[in-house]
């Protein structure tokens, strides 16, 4: 199987994509929260359609009042 680069974005394309820092997508990498990123050299690269992965450090709390219908 041959890797075309155009099927994949690098971490600047995908920090600018998903509004945070370089360091946060290379967190998200290495914490194995980006399936199919690969190393090329030093380079990462990340699926072109990967998406961004959920922040971990907000949860969701339901409203006060509001009952699930």
């Amino acid at each position: 199987m041959e890797t075309r680069f155009t099927d994949y974005k690098t971490v600047k394309e995908a920090a600018l994509e998903w509004s945070v820092t370089t360091r946060q997508v290379i967190i998200y990498i290495e914490r194995g929260r980006i399936p199919g990123a690969v190393k090329a050299g030093n380079l990462w690269l990340i699926p072109r359609d990967a998406a961004q992965p959920a922040d971990r450090r907000r949860k969701e709390h339901k409203q006060p009042g509001k009952e699930d219908a």
